[in-house]
């Protein structure tokens, strides 16, 4: 069953962001997402990195995911 709501990880409340950057790094079919914080882990980087890129997404214009 479709879990929009929670982190499959940690279950930290989801917000629009976190389900569209993990469409986008991940897989664009997900129906369980992580958190921003449980998708840096898993990539091995910071919170802010994958800010600045959801950033950078929003900016482009270019994803809809991001509109």
């Amino acid at each position: 069953m479709a879990n929009y709501s929670t982190c499959y990880k940690c279950g930290a409340k989801l917000g629009g962001d976190d389900i569209a950057i993990y469409r986008k790094l991940v897989t664009r079919n997900a129906d369980e997402f992580l958190c921003i914080d449980c998708l840096a882990d898993f990539y091995k980087t910071t919170r802010q990195s994958i800010e600045e890129r959801i950033d950078y997404y929003r900016k482009s214009g270019e994803c809809t995911l991001f509109r």
